[in-house]
């Protein structure tokens, strides 16, 4: 005799159905729970990151081309422009910003 057992739904994810809107820090890594100092370096990769996309989109340059530019391989050059910002220092990319004519500069404030 075959019992027949009722499955039951799983429940869904609370975190997945909570519609509550909490404002942000202005530094997405502070927000998922980063240190301070550690999210503030995240950040300026990310940046520098996205500058570095826009030149090469506006020079027009294909991976290949870039990679010769700035020095790195073409796959360095596919994961910057991915966003991959695991795969770059914050020292890297300052390196390629000014291999891409960037003048990256530092300001602190207190």
């Amino acid at each position: 005799m075959k019992s027949t057992s009722h499955k039951s739904r799983p429940k869904p994810d609370a975190r997945l159905t909570d519609m509550r809107v909490i404002p942000g820090s202005g530094n997405i890594f502070v927000d998922l729970g980063f240190d301070e100092a550690e999210a503030q370096v995240m950040a300026l990769r990310v940046q520098l990151m996205v500058m570095l996309r826009d030149r090469l989109q506006q020079q027009g340059y294909t991976q290949v081309e870039a990679a010769k530019r700035l020095g790195v391989t073409q796959p360095r050059v596919s994961a910057l422009l991915k966003g991959s910002w695991k795969d770059f220092s914050l020292d890297m990319l300052l390196t390629i910003a000014t291999r891409a004519g960037l003048k990256p500069e530092l300001y602190l404030a207190a």
